[in-house]
This record gives structure tokens, sequence and C-alpha cells, in this order.
């Protein structure tokens, strides 16, 4: 070792990785890629080998996201369709007809923004801004496990090399997590049929969206006509945009929970340290599959569990009551209930990369009680009326509780009874957000 690199550890420690990264080593890459749940295909690999070498020249700490948007991308954009104008004329009609069906079961207002209609590549570009904020907090966590894990376990003489590098690694292992999370969002972007499919916010408040292409793939083998189908998605996705867009306060609070939830995640070091000890480069497998299967998370903690509890009511809420106005307002389609069957069998199973963001920040996007709050918003609707009903939005006071859900009769006996007010600072802000919707929506185009 020359006195440069004992002077400087940390630049052998590179240096290594460098020979890695190169190829001249005995370690297989591949094997590697598929490990860390990746596609092992040579150009796959290539892509890793580069953008890996690229996180070593960052200077800055924390992890670089435009890897993931280049891979969410990449990968979306196989095998997708441009819309044509056909679909498009179909479409435009399927939603103005479900935006005066829907004005018929629910007093939310229409969104002033135009529903848009999405290839699987816009999807995911517009989309994975939020998956990245949701998944921060964990990849901030898993890097500072990496980079704990290798100070323990390097031999003594590698201490101070690798003491040296944490910034690097730091950096190798949010690449990494970059390039995973992108490879979910392109995948997730070959299964969803709207901007609201997922159950969690991803477009800003009162935005709809449709994917036609994969409207086309949900529908087929239902036997079913195309029409039917395209008219009950459209009904679904503007009624999921309508509650967010009259409930200012409701994409925020689901991203903050999601958010705050996954701040409280730490990654299991102990079994971090198990794996890197024998680890086997030949073989990935025991790797692979405790990273695929969230072994690297450890179990919830009791705080974590009411958090959980608490997030999952209000998701089951949302989509309860969007299945609700929807089946309102599908009446007049002869195979709504169908229809409405298959997408509930598609919610409980959900779907390959589904299960992978599941796994990586220890969430499950569907929520297991929502048969249980489209009953009790169905039960509330009958009680009260629909405007009512909808009033609840309008404050999270206001909202069912998971108590609510598993009593209907009670809530709906203090219902009757008349429920209490917001204070009045609460009532100010809320008058303050209408004011300045009413303003927006009133301000002229731009010409």
């Amino acid at each position: 070792m020359s006195d440069e690199n004992r002077d400087h550890p940390e630049d052998e420690f590179r240096d290594m990785l460098r020979q890695f990264l190169s190829g001249n080593s005995d370690i297989d890459p591949s094997k590697l890629a598929s490990a860390a749940g990746l596609p092992s295909d040579p150009a796959a690999v290539s892509q890793l080998m580069a953008q890996l070498q690229n996180a070593m020249q960052a200077s800055g700490d924390g992890v670089d996201w435009s890897v993931a948007t280049k891979q969410a991308q990449e990968i979306s954009a196989a095998g997708s369709l441009a819309v044509t104008d056909q679909t498009k004329a179909q479409l435009d009609q399927a939603l103005h007809i479900a935006t005066l069906w829907l004005d018929e079961v629910t007093g939310l207002s229409d969104s002033a923004v135009a529903p848009r209609l999405m290839t699987r590549q816009e999807w995911a570009t517009t989309t994975v801004p939020v998956w990245t904020q949701l998944a921060e907090p964990v990849a901030e966590s898993i890097a500072d496990a990496l980079t704990d894990v290798l100070q323990n376990q390097a031999p003594e003489e590698m201490a101070g090399m690798i003491a040296g590098a944490s910034q690097l690694m730091r950096n190798l292992g949010g690449t990494l997590f970059a390039m995973q999370l992108g490879q979910i969002v392109g995948q997730l972007s070959k299964e969803v049929v709207s901007g609201g499919d997922v159950g969690i916010p991803l477009l800003e408040e009162g935005q709809a969206a449709l994917v036609p292409q994969n409207m086309a793939e949900f529908g087929e083998g239902l036997d079913i006509p195309d029409d039917e189908v395209q008219l009950y998605l459209a009904i679904r996705e503007l009624a999921h945009a309508r509650l967010f867009r009259h409930a200012r306060w409701l994409r925020l609070h689901v991203i903050s929970s999601i958010t705050e939830f996954a701040k409280g995640i730490s990654i299991d070091t102990e079994r971090l340290e198990e794996l890197a000890g024998s680890f086997d480069p030949s073989n990935p497998e025991e790797l692979k599959q405790a990273m695929a299967s969230g072994a690297l998370i450890p179990p919830k903690t009791e705080q974590q569990q009411h958090a959980l509890a608490r997030l999952e009511t209000t998701l089951a809420l949302i989509e309860g009551w969007v299945d609700t106005v929807t089946a309102q307002a599908s009446v007049r389609l002869p195979r709504w209930n169908s229809v409405a069957e298959t997408v509930r069998r598609r919610r409980a199973s959900g779907g390959p990369a589904e299960s992978a963001f599941g796994a990586l920040i220890g969430l499950e996007l569907r929520p297991r009680r929502l048969r249980e709050a489209a009953a009790l918003w169905q039960q509330v609707t009958d009680a009260v009326g629909q405007e009512q009903r909808d009033a609840l939005w309008s404050h999270p006071d206001l909202v069912p509780t998971m108590a609510d859900i598993d009593d209907p009769a009670a809530f709906i006996a203090r219902l009757q009874a008349g429920e209490p007010e917001p204070d009045e600072m609460d009532q100010a802000l809320e008058d303050l957000l209408r004011e300045e919707e009413t303003r927006g929506d009133e301000q002229p185009p731009v010409v």
C-alpha cells in the first residue's frame, strides 16, 4: 500500500469497489443484482453497474431519487401504448356520463381540473415523486444500518478503510434502494387503471386520471361490454377525485401518516450482520429472500401498530365511500355489480409490485376493513342521506373512527342526535381553504 493510500484508507476502499464495478472481480454482478430484487439480464446489470459508478462519484449525502425516476420510466415505457383518438373519444364520453351520474348521488363538486388520459410512462413519471416521498424514511434507515453493519463486520485491518467511506456506502445503498423503488413503480404502471387505483393519493387534489391501456386489459375476459367497464372505472376515479377535492386536508393527512409510520421503521441490524457474515456471492438467494420478504424490518412496535391501525381505517373509509358512491351512480349499468366484484377481488389480492412495495417499506397498500367501511357508509346514507354523509368529510374530527366501523348503529344514533361542530379556529381554517379554492376556480384562463 502506498503512503498516500495509508493516509486516506477510504481511497483504497473506493478502488476496491471500482474494480468490482468495472468487472475486475470474482463476484458475479448479475447475482448481486438478483439478490437486490433487480433484473439480472445483461442490459439491466450493465445499467446497475453504471448507476453504482455514478453513486461513487456523488459528493452529496442521501438518496439520488432521479435513479428511481429513470428506472420507472424505462420499465413503464416498454410496451406502453399511446392513447388513440378513438379511445380518447370513448373515454371522454364515459367521463361526461360519469360526471352526470355522480351529480345525482353526491353533492361534492366536480373538479375544475380536467381528467387526464395517461400512458403507462406518464403515470409512472407523474406519481414517482410521491412514491419517493413515502419511501425516503426507510431508505435513510437502510443506509444507516448498512454503514453500521459494515463497520461492525469489517476486519480490524479494514476498520479505518470502512470508517472513512461511510458516505460512499450510503450513496451506494441509496442507489440500490432507489433502483428497487423505480422497478416497483415501473411494474405498477402496467397494473393500475387510474390515478386512485392503489388507494393512496398519488395525484394532486381534484386530479382524476385513467390509464386506457390497462383499462382495456382489465376488461379482458370479463364478458362485459367495454363501454360498461370504462364507465364504471370512470365513475370510481371521478368519485375518488371529488372526495380529495372536497376534503382539502385529506391528502396531506394520508401522506403524512404514511411517512410518519415509515420514519418509525428501523432495520434489524442483527439480521443484517448475520447475512453479511454468511453472505456467499455465488449464491445470493438468502439475501434476496430477506429483502423480498421484509425480514430486515423488525416486528412493528405497539406505537406503530396503533399508527398503522389509524392509517388503515382512513384508507378503508376513503375506499368504502368511493365504493358506496360508485355503486349508487352505476345502477343504470346492467353488469355494474360484476365489474365491482372484480375490482374488489383485484384489490384484495393486489399484485406482485404492491407486494414488493409492502416488503420494501413495511406497509400494505390495501385496507383490510374495506367491506365493513363500505357497509358503514351505506347505512349512513340510508339513515341521514347523502348530504349529511358527505358533510362528514368537511373536517377530520367528523370522520368515522375504527370504533364507528365496529358499531355503525351507535355512530348513526349520534349523527341523528346531532354531532358537535368543529371549534371556531378549525371552522375559520376550513372557510379560508374554501375561499381560496373558490377564488382559484374563478380566475380567468391565461391567454
